[in-house]
């Protein structure tokens, strides 16, 4: 049992890395905050998830709901936080609105009354 447990390590370990370094690559080289959010979501999370299940096999049992907490807390935060940022960078126009495929949160903008075409002012001008 010690050789097949070593050998799916040995395959989710390596892969989880690759889809970190994916990840990492696509933050660096995609061309808009969209698509980097993407890469940084996406990807980091499947990386974290399988290095996870790789060192899940090689722990005892006992330390499998510490594991599975740090997936749940995971799995909750990476779509909270892309959203936000992508909000964020949204209100701030830091997001190229021509290359969304649909504008939902205009419409709620504008139904709630808050201007979507308004430039930044202060410290979210320079950036």
């Amino acid at each position: 049992m010690t050789a097949v447990s070593d050998v799916i390590t040995a395959i989710l370990l390596p892969a989880g890395a690759v889809f970190c370094l994916l990840g990492s690559v696509g933050l660096l080289r995609f061309p808009d905050i969209g698509s980097r959010l993407h890469a940084a979501a996406k990807a980091q999370t499947l990386g974290l998830l399988l290095i996870l299940a790789g060192t899940a096999v090689q722990m005892p049992l006992r330390y499998a709901p510490v594991l599975l907490l740090v997936i749940l807390f995971q799995l909750l935060t990476a779509p909270i936080t892309s959203q936000i940022v992508g909000r964020t960078a949204y209100r701030v126009q830091a997001l190229d609105r021509s290359r969304l495929f649909r504008d939902e949160l205009a419409d709620r903008l504008a139904r709630d009354g808050t201007p979507v075409d308004e430039q930044p002012s202060g410290e979210d001008a320079d950036r």
